[in-house]
């Protein structure tokens, strides 16, 4: 593997298609699954929040991931967004090779 991620990033509904086009004409992640209807249960500021979100999964790599996670911020509307990503252990080769063309 060279570096390979999955980086999950939540967000309001009505964002979700805008941010995952944006990202991937960026070429900072090849793929993006939306997850509609997903409901998040965090605290903010001190208090209990429950909101309707998407789960945006992105298929990016390390080489990117700097320039990925300033555009998730720039285009993003919350104060704090969420921005994890997991290692890609192991996976087809032939995806991967692919991953990895579509990035800059």
């Amino acid at each position: 593997m060279t570096g390979e991620l999955v980086a999950f990033v939540t967000c309001p509904p009505d964002k979700a298609e805008s941010l995952a086009v944006q990202i991937v004409e960026s070429k900072l992640a090849a793929c993006v699954n939306i997850v509609p209807g997903i409901t998040s249960v965090y605290l903010w500021e001190g208090e209990l929040n429950k909101d309707g979100e998407s789960l945006l999964i992105m298929k990016t790599n390390k080489s990117v991931y700097d320039k990925f996670e300033s555009k998730i911020k720039s285009l993003h509307p919350y104060e704090v967004p969420e921005i994890l990503c997991l290692p890609i252990e192991s996976g087809s080769r032939a995806y991967l090779d692919w991953l990895n063309k579509c990035l800059v």
